[in-house]
């Protein structure tokens, strides 16, 4: 696959207009700064397009580096971060972007997320009003939300009249979030996957998955991006590694059966690889 990769899109769907975000983005979580740029424009030369960072990643300067280097039309790129804890209340939201797009190098941000609700600060519908000034005045084409439950959806909702356009949360084959991707549904939210192969080495493991990877003649982890991909979410998997920044595009190529994606469901464990939002303080 060259780096003429046929991404598929999904609109995000906003009362400012719609937005197509790339089904397949290449995640910089836990990369450090000085490996993020060589990193991002590896996967911007195989074909992605779609880079998602964050503040607290201490690597937006390294992906700005990436993009100057990689010279692409801003209109050929999709750049998501994220706004920290700490920046909910008051104006801090507009400060955080403005700090992480002078990081970026950039004017704007294609999608701008509050990264967690914090419920013990209670103040994650007070950011999500300031998410949706800054959409209005072209800071971010999108804006959305991480790690909120369906009660958070509902108050984001409920104080503002906007549901988000997306919701990146922890989702792979040992945690499937049934429920919460029902509240999506109901309400238009796309649903995103961060972990997708689960950080780690259980998932890639599972028999299951090791099976239907023999019947296609691809790798574990193939198999479980293209099930990301034919569930409808947006997937953001994360390597360094050459080699596996291709695998993972690569997967773009694979079709499973109703009956793998069946097999796959199956695999459900409530196995969370991160913190449950709802007890996620931290600031």
């Amino acid at each position: 696959m060259t780096a003429s990769a046929d991404v598929p899109m999904i609109t995000l769907t906003q009362p400012a207009g719609p937005v197509d975000i790339p089904q397949l983005g290449f995640g910089v979580w836990q990369v450090p700064d000085e490996q993020t740029q060589p990193a991002v424009e590896q996967a911007l030369q195989v074909g992605y397009r779609h880079i998602d960072t964050a503040r607290i990643y201490g690597n937006e300067a390294g992906v700005g580096r990436a993009l100057a280097a990689a010279g692409l039309d801003r209109s050929e790129l999709f750049i998501t971060t994220k706004l920290w804890n700490d920046d909910h209340e008051g104006d801090r939201p507009r400060a955080a972007l403005e700090a992480s797009l002078d990081r970026l190098g950039l004017d704007h941000v294609d999608l701008y997320l509050i990264h967690w609700p914090v419920p013990e600060q209670d103040a994650y519908a007070h950011a999500w009003a300031a998410l949706r000034e800054l959409r209005e005045e072209g800071l971010a084409r999108a804006v959305g939300v991480c790690n909120f439950h369906a009660e958070h959806l509902e108050r984001a909702h409920r104080e503002t009249g906007e549901f988000p356009a997306i919701n990146q949360v922890e989702l792979h084959p040992y945690l499937q979030q049934e429920q919460l991707r029902a509240v999506h549904a109901e309400h238009g939210i796309v649903t995103e996957s961060w972990s997708p192969l689960a950080s780690g080495k259980e998932v890639l493991d599972d028999p299951v998955i090791a099976q239907i990877a023999a019947a296609h003649d691809v790798t574990p982890a193939q198999v479980i991006l293209a099930w990301h991909r034919q569930s409808g979410f947006v997937v953001i998997p994360k390597s360094v590694t050459p080699s596996r920044i291709q695998e993972n595009l690569d997967s773009l190529a694979v079709t499973l059966s109703e009956d793998d994606l069946a097999r796959i469901t199956t695999l459900e464990k409530g196995m969370r690889t991160g913190p449950d939002p709802a007890e996620f303080n931290l600031r």
